[in-house]
C-alpha cells in the first residue's frame, strides 16, 4: 500500500482544513487508517483512526474538533479539522495497518509522506 497525503496549508486560528490521503494497492477496505502528526522537535503524535469496520477514535487534543472519514471505493481517508489552534501546527501523515488500529505508532505498517498544516494566531 502506498499512501500520499495532500490538502494541508496555512490557516488562521479558528479556521478549518481537510487533508486527504489517497492510497494505491489492493484490499484498502481491510486496513485501519490513521493520521499522526509531528511538530518540529517533537515525537510523532497520534491524531485519529478509522478502523476497517468504521469505528473511530481520536486523541484528547483533537476530540470534538476533528473528524475522520474513509471512502473505500475511492481509496481515500480524510481528516476534517475545525476550530484549529496554533498548537495543531505540524506535518500530518496518514498510515495504514491490518491489526490493532490503536494509538501506537507501531500499530501501523504503511506510511505516506505528510502534508504541512500551519495555524497562525
Amino acid at each position: 500500500v502506498q499512501l500520499q497525503a495532500s490538502g494541508g496549508g496555512l490557516v488562521q486560528a479558528g479556521g478549518s482544513l481537510r487533508p486527504s490521503c489517497a492510497a494505491s494497492g489492493s484490499s484498502f477496505s481491510v486496513y485501519n487508517l490513521a493520521w499522526f502528526r509531528q511538530a518540529p522537535g517533537k515525537e510523532p503524535e497520534f491524531v485519529a483512526v478509522i478502523r476497517s469496520g468504521g469505528s473511530t477514535y481520536f486523541s484528547e487534543a483533537v476530540k470534538d474538533r476533528f473528524t475522520i472519514s474513509r471512502d473505500n471505493a475511492k481509496n481515500t481517508v480524510d481528516l476534517q479539522m475545525s476550530s484549529l489552534k496554533p498548537e495543531d501546527t505540524a506535518v500530518y501523515s496518514c498510515t495504514a495497518g491490518r491489526f490493532y488500529g490503536g494509538r501506537s505508532y507501531y500499530d501501523y505498517t504503511y506510511w505516506g509522506h505528510g502534508t504541512q498544516v500551519t495555524v497562525s494566531s
